[in-house]
C-alpha cells in the first residue's frame, strides 16, 4: 500500500505543475483575445491548483498508519478532502457562470482566431490529464484522486464548449460575439452536474454505505479455498482513504475446538491481506456449521 501512497502523491504533484501551467497560458490567451470564456477556462484552472493541493494534504494525512487515538487509521480525512475539492468546482462554476451572464449583457470585441489554437491544445492536454490522474486513482482506490481526475475532464470539457463558442462568433460574424460567453455559461452547469458525481460516492464512504460487492465476491471466493473454512456467511466491507475494513463471519466445523477455529480464522485473514493488499484489516466471527 506504500506503493499506492507514494502513486497518488506523485499524480497529485503533475496535476498542481500543470493547472498551474495552464492556468497562466489561458489567462495570458484570453485577456489578449478578448475571450472570457478562455479567462473562464483560466479562472477553473486557479481553482484546479488549490483543489489539488488540498488532495496533496489529504492524501499525507489520509495515509498516515494507525495510533493509539485513531486506531482504524487516519483514511476518513480523504472524502472529507473530496468534499473540499468538490467545493472548490462549485464555486469556480458559480464564478463563472456569473461572470458569463454580466457579459452576455455587455457588448465586447470578437475573440481572436488564435485563441482556438490555444483551447484546441488545452482540450487534448486536460483529457490526457484526467485518463492518467483517474487510472491512478482507480489502482490506489484514491476517492479524492479520482475527484480530482473529474477536475481535469471538467476543465476539457470548459475548454471543448469554449472553442465551439468562440468558433460561432468567429465564423458567423457580427452578432455572434458573445457565443463564447454563452459557452461558459453552459459550461458552469456541466461543472455543477460533475461535482455532484464526485461528490456522492465521498458522501457513501463516510457514511459506511455498501458499495464493494466485486470486493466482498473476491473475499467469499478466497475464504471457500482456505483449510478448515466451511463457508461464509456476513460480509461488510467499509472504506477509509486507501484501505478497506472487512468485518466477516466464518462458518467452520462445529466439532472443531476453541483453539482450532481460531487457527482457521487467522489463517484466513493472512491469506486475504496477502492476496488483497489493500484490505487493512479484517474482523472475523467465526460460527459453527450446525448441518
Amino acid at each position: 500500500m506504500n506503493d499506492n501512497r507514494q502513486k497518488a502523491i506523485k499524480t497529485t504533484y503533475l496535476s498542481i505543475l500543470g493547472n498551474a501551467l495552464l492556468a497562466l497560458v489561458k489567462g495570458f490567451a484570453g485577456i489578449i483575445g478578448n475571450s472570457y470564456a478562455l479567462v473562464a477556462d483560466a479562472i477553473e484552472s486557479t481553482t484546479d491548483v488549490f483543489s489539488s493541493i488540498l488532495v496533496l494534504i489529504g492524501l499525507k494525512y489520509a495515509t498516515k498508519p494507525a495510533d493509539e487515538n485513531h486506531p482504524y487509521g487516519h483514511g476518513k480525512a480523504e472524502p472529507l478532502i473530496t468534499f473540499a475539492v468538490v467545493g472548490f468546482l462549485v464555486v469556480s462554476a458559480t464564478i463563472i457562470a456569473y461572470k458569463s451572464i454580466q457579459n452576455i449583457q455587455t457588448p465586447h470585441e470578437m475573440p481572436e482566431k488564435y485563441t482556438l489554437i490555444v483551447l484546441a491544445a488545452v482540450v487534448i492536454i486536460k483529457e490526457v490529464f484526467y485518463r492518467i490522474v483517474n487510472r491512478r486513482g482507480e489502482e490506489t482506490k484514491s476517492t479524492s484522486l479520482k475527484a480530482d481526475a473529474w477536475h481535469h475532464r471538467s476543465d476539457a470539457i470548459t475548454s471543448l464548449m469554449a472553442f465551439i463558442g468562440i468558433s460561432i462568433a468567429i465564423f458567423l460574424g457580427d452578432g455572434y460575439e458573445n457565443a463564447d460567453d454563452w459557452a461558459a455559461l453552459f459550461a458552469s452547469g456541466f461543472i455543477i452536474y460533475n461535482a455532484y458525481l464526485i461528490f456522492r460516492p465521498a458522501l457513501g464512504e463516510i457514511m459506511d454505505e455498501h458499495l464493494h460487492d466485486d470486493l466482498v465476491e473476491q473475499i467469499r471466493e478466497i475464504a471457500v479455498q482456505v483449510k478448515g473454512v466451511v463457508d461464509t456467511e456476513k460480509c461488510h466491507v467499509r472504506k477509509s482513504g486507501l484501505f478497506y475494513h472487512v468485518d466477516l463471519h466464518l462458518v467452520v466445523n462445529g466439532n472443531l475446538t476453541v483453539k482450532q477455529g481460531h487457527d482457521i480464522a487467522h489463517d484466513l485473514k493472512r491469506e486475504l491481506q496477502e492476496k488483497l493488499p489493500e484490505i487493512s484489516d479484517v474482523l472475523i466471527h467465526v460460527e459453527p456449521d450446525e448441518y
